[in-house]
């Protein structure tokens, strides 16, 4: 495996790794928000936060290559369906 391919790899578990913070994140935000006294605090500030962390972590990885920027958005939208079917599991077991 050559260096760049495994920074391609290495890209893409990090994007994992930021799609799940992100959507976890939401689900647990909205969790909160339906009971919180304040809900728009809580969505606008989670909102806020996620976008940031999200933002960053892209940045550091990608290090101004587009091909690692690439790797790390498919880690991140593959982080996304397995966040959706993990919940919608723990929905099901919990009916």
């Amino acid at each position: 495996m050559t260096n760049e391919a495994l920074f391609w790899l290495l890209a893409m578990v990090a994007g994992l790794l930021l799609g799940v913070v992100f959507f976890a994140g939401l689900w647990w935000t909205i969790q909160k928000g339906l009971t919180a006294k304040h809900p728009a605090l809580w969505f606008l500030g989670s909102i806020v936060v996620r976008t940031a962390i999200v933002l960053v972590g892209f940045y550091l990885v990608s290090d101004g290559r587009w091909e690692r920027m690439g790797a790390c958005l498919v880690g991140f939208v593959l982080a996304r369906f397995i966040v959706m079917r993990h919940r919608r599991a723990k929905a099901i077991q919990s009916a």
